[in-house]
């Protein structure tokens, strides 16, 4: 894995380079702003980032803003998020724009090192990972439209799971079930959800961007 960090906290940069290289990560620049962070995905052609939400100048969007921008240049770069907080809004709009290989972590996540390390390979791996924590607000701070009152109580935890990028097999042995009750609670979000296959979408994180959307909409 060719990875670049971009984050303007000098000793989390530095921690986290530590951390990855003692992992076998091939961490070819570690940089402190967006534009920065733009330069180093041109130059190095990284297959994964991490990148903070909120950098210098304004310490508002510049990440979300960069994370976009550089997928736009080299599509398939994998994007790890960190925010200090959860901030749906930010989430939409990453996620928004491309649902696969995409992840977002509170900081605080970093410090319990096999969720973050676990989160990390997933994310490159082409997977998605959702901070639990964010699905948890999302669950408790909103109502949720006509086709997600359609799910069951489990259907819910199972979509709650299927947000944090768990699989199958992960959702099985949390929820003390079966993989095959998993793939019917699965099958039947999608059908509830009115989620059709088809070649242009992933359903898993389809689903998922249905809380993140509400969300976005109910707090504008």
């Amino acid at each position: 894995m060719r990875l670049v960090i971009a984050e303007d906290d000098s000793l989390l940069r530095e921690g986290l380079a530590l951390l990855l290289r003692a992992e076998g990560v091939d961490v070819v620049a570690t940089v402190a702003n967006a534009e920065d962070f733009l330069a180093a995905v041109d130059e190095h052609k990284p297959d994964t980032a991490i990148v903070d939400v909120r950098m210098p100048p304004t310490h508002t969007d510049e990440g979300i803003v960069a994370a976009v921008e550089a997928r736009r240049r080299q599509p398939g770069l994998s994007v790890l998020v960190l925010s200090a907080y959860v901030e749906q809004a930010f989430a939409t709009e990453l996620f928004t724009n491309g649902g696969t290989r995409l992840g977002y972590l509170l900081k605080e996540r970093v410090g319990r090192v096999e969720e973050f390390l676990d989160a990390l390979h997933r994310v490159a791996g082409g997977g998605t990972a959702i901070d639990p924590e964010v699905v948890t607000q999302l669950l408790v701070r909103t109502r949720p439209d006509k086709r997600l009152e359609r799910l069951s109580a489990r259907e819910r935890d199972v979509l709650a799971l299927m947000a944090e990028g768990l699989g199958n097999t992960a959702i099985a042995e949390r929820l003390v079930v079966t993989e095959g009750t998993v793939h019917k609670h699965i099958r039947s979000v999608f059908a509830k959800l009115d989620l059709a296959p088809t070649d242009r979408s992933d359903r898993r994180v389809t689903a998922v961007l249905h809380y993140l959307k509400d969300v976005d909409r109910r707090n504008t």
